[in-house]
């Protein structure tokens, strides 16, 4: 990171040393290279919203229906956008972070004497876990944690209605009632058991089958029904965080390749593949969220969204292209500040909620063997390395 300071210091030429002056680059104020081709431009907007589209509403789509749920495609689809998400983070957010935050276009002052994208990706890594935290524990109404639950009958057991439950008053039960009561209990727990032992037997040595998609992220987690609203508003949060974080990577790229010059055509070709990658990415993740019956259309929505931010922001950059400066210190330092507080978005998405939660914390994964968790693994590898390579053009 010092290095990184030594080396604005040494591009500072004499005399600009002042607080606020720039250093004596010809591209700090050459505006944009916008060079025509209006409607090759144009037609950008239409094929990257159409392989946005695709990218994130195959997923969901896949995920509608159980035999295509369970079915290769959704396993590959899961799996290499997770490598997706990660590497953007990585590539296409803290590296152009960095060069954005270092440009030697930036005045001298706060902004260039400390490594702020490191400070920002950490604040926001701190600010996601404080928050998921948070709403771990309490429900969408904030009126319950895990530990805590409230169980909506109780009054009739002599609890005030809405209170949180504790220890039942004790009623005499007879001899058999109490036995009978421990029998129907074991028999309970043995049949859940052996239900678990025969779904992992019979699914986790099937490549087909995506293990720990019907929970958080991924993670499956043994919610009971009563901590099930705080496990839906964990989630609800997770992926609304990512849904930010990759929209407004989305809105920059898109301004970006509106007012592009030579390197036009070859940004256009590898945007189209980004925003489809990425989109796999997000719409793994939509269709991993149980959503409610009256709440499925979310999912269509937020796939939506993404799929049309960088088309808009195409369209918003072509009509102000006159006035349009990438290199300018504002439009640097708004990007630079934003592109890491994606970094660190999608870096916590990644690594905790992707890898950790599918790969360590998920118990059917783990009992898959490595028949699953190889293939699984080589997934996420391509999509990330796919990802990493588009880094050297976009």
């Amino acid at each position: 990171m010092s290095a990184i300071l030594k080396m604005r210091q040494a591009d500072t030429p004499p005399g600009s040393e002042e607080v606020g002056a720039f250093n004596a680059n010809p591209d700090c104020d050459a505006g944009n290279e916008y060079d025509g081709r209006m409607g090759l431009r144009i037609s950008a907007i239409f094929v990257i919203l159409v392989g946005s589209l695709l990218g994130t509403m195959l997923p969901v789509v896949l995920a509608r229906y159980s035999k295509m749920r369970a079915g290769p495609a959704f396993f590959i689809a899961k799996y290499f956008g997770s490598g997706v998400i990660i590497a953007t983070a990585f590539m296409h957010l803290l590296s152009p972070a960095y060069e954005a935050l270092s440009s030697p276009c930036l005045p001298e002052g706060a902004i260039t004497s400390y490594d702020w994208v490191a400070g920002i990706c950490l604040m926001t890594i701190f600010v996601m876990f404080t928050v998921e935290l948070v709403v771990s524990n309490f429900d969408i109404f904030g009126s319950h944690s895990h530990d805590e639950v409230e169980k909506p009958g109780s009054s009739a057991n002599g609890l005030q209605k809405g209170s949180r439950t504790s220890t039942p008053t004790p009623q005499p039960d007879t001899p058999n009632q109490s036995q009978d009561l421990e029998a129907q209990r074991a028999g309970k727990a043995n049949a859940e058991n052996h239900n678990r032992d025969l779904s992992v037997a019979e699914l986790s040595h099937d490549v087909s089958y995506p293990p720990g998609g019907d929970d958080h992220l991924g993670h499956h987690r043994e919610h009971t029904e009563n901590d099930s609203y705080s496990a839906v508003a964990a989630q609800m949060m997770a992926i609304f965080i990512l849904e930010f974080g990759v929209i407004f990577h989305s809105i920059f790229i898109g301004l970006t390749l509106a007012v592009s010059g030579d390197e036009f055509t070859v940004l256009y070709i590898v945007l189209v593949f980004h925003q489809t990658f990425e989109g796999l990415g997000l719409g793994s993740r939509l269709a991993t969220v149980p959503w409610s019956k009256s709440k499925k259309y979310m999912a269509y929505v937020l796939a939506a969204l993404y799929a049309i931010s960088t088309p808009v922001a195409i369209a918003i950059g072509l009509g102000v292209r006159e006035s349009l400066e990438p290199g300018s210190p504002n439009t640097l330092i708004v990007n630079g500040v934003f592109d890491a507080i994606s970094a660190g978005i999608l870096i916590y998405t990644g690594l905790v909620e992707l890898l950790a939660h599918e790969f360590m914390f998920n118990s059917q994964m783990r009992k898959a063997g490595l028949k699953v968790q190889l293939p699984a693994l080589g997934c996420v590898a391509l999509g990330a390395g796919l990802m990493a390579l588009l880094a050297k053009w976009a």
